[in-house]
């Protein structure tokens, strides 16, 4: 009887094979994703004429925008060679009132610099809780194209409501200071500047054009069907990179800026294309009024945007946005969706510090709720 000797797999190549598996299932929820928007793109009838509507909208009002700043942001931390952790630590008092500065800037970027440099022991708890407590995630995006006037009077509160509790929390509650060695967030570097970067930006630039002209109530719509293809270029664009993305949603700094710029813009542009069909749809098809239902309950509106801030990541957070914007909710729900929001930050905070991290959400909660049932009542 001969004796096979039979191989086993290492933990090692199991390891790598569910890590593998993890990247593929979720790239292949992104590619069916992507197959069901581009069929309802050209599709005809009316189906058809809203998708394309929206996602043209979706790409020449926030996504161009979107890349403009993360442009600008990436390529002065890419150059500068910066670090703002370093820097923070030194700052003493002004700590938090950094730390909100950082959370103001549009995008999770500066709430996710300001989680890191906690992480590592640089700065003190009540910072992290302001730079929280004053960043509106990628929302900010869709409210500066928007309703740019909106959005510095939102920044004025938040900022400011974050250096109070910051300094509030310092001063009664120090928390936990993570001198340890930062866990691996596994965010993956591409390492290059890739074809599909450069065609990006450059599609970006006109695209940029364009959304100015429509801040400036120009009728861009009646210029023909070359500026709607390009419009549905970029944004077709921005989907396909989403769904064959090598990295979820946080790039690293090594990696260039178009290509920072690309991935981050797409991955915002994905949620806000599902934030204007889940609206218009919802609309057009389903004759769903949210402004009745709003008025209906509109005691319990405010709370509900506090605890829908409670989600981690960014799409929640631009629907209560985009909802806001088309009058269905009224501005007390904004704020308090902006303060009690964390955006894509709260992802590496609870990798991070975890139990810092919910303790700095519900301190967050504290003032969205105080600051949004104030202008329920007096607006």
């Amino acid at each position: 009887m001969l004796n096979i000797p039979i191989s086993k797999k290492s933990p090692d190549v199991d390891g790598n094979s569910d890590k593998l598996v993890d990247i593929l299932s979720k790239r292949y929820r992104r590619v069916i994703a992507t197959g069901l928007l581009i069929i309802a793109i050209i599709y005809p009838g009316e189906l058809g004429e809203i998708t394309r509507l929206s996602i043209f909208d979706a790409y020449t009002q926030v996504t161009v925008f979107v890349a403009a700043t993360l442009l600008i942001f990436f390529s002065l931390e890419h150059f500068l060679k910066i670090d703002v952790g370093a820097l923070m630590e030194k700052g003493g008092v002004w700590q938090v009132p950094t730390a909100s500065l950082l959370g103001a800037l549009p995008g999770c970027g500066g709430a996710v610099v300001a989680i890191t440099a906690f992480a590592r022991g640089n700065i003190t708890l009540g910072a992290m809780v302001a730079a929280l407590i004053s960043t509106m995630g990628d929302a900010a995006f869709l409210l500066l194209a928007k309703e740019p006037a909106t959005y510095v009077k939102v920044m004025l509160i938040s900022f400011s409501a974050a250096v109070v509790c910051g300094w509030l929390v310092d001063r009664f509650h120090r928390g936990e200071l993570y001198n340890s060695e930062v866990q691996s967030l596994e965010l993956k570097e591409i390492g290059m500047l890739r074809i599909r970067d450069k065609i990006y930006m450059v599609i970006a630039i006109p695209g940029l054009i364009l959304g100015t002209m429509q801040l400036m109530q120009v009728d861009i719509y009646g210029l023909g069907d070359p500026v709607l293809l390009l419009g549905l270029t970029g944004a077709i664009l921005s989907v396909i990179i989403w769904a064959s993305s090598p990295v979820n949603a946080v790039t690293v700094h090594s990696d260039h800026p178009f290509t920072r710029s690309t991935e981050e813009s797409s991955f915002v542009t994905a949620w806000v294309i599902s934030a204007y069909l889940a609206y218009e749809y919802a609309s057009s098809f389903l004759g769903l009024d949210l402004a009745v239902l709003s008025e209906s309950a509109l005691i319990f509106i405010p709370l509900l945007a506090v605890l829908i801030g409670f989600i981690p990541g960014c799409g929640p957070q631009i629907l209560v946005t985009t909802l806001y914007l088309n009058g269905i909710i009224p501005f007390a729900a904004l704020i308090g969706n902006a303060i009690s929001n964390d955006g894509d930050a709260l992802f590496p905070a609870i990798a991070l510090t975890p139990k810092m991290a919910i303790i700095a959400t519900l301190y967050s909660a504290i003032p969205a709720l105080l600051i949004s049932y104030f202008f329920l009542f007096t607006m």
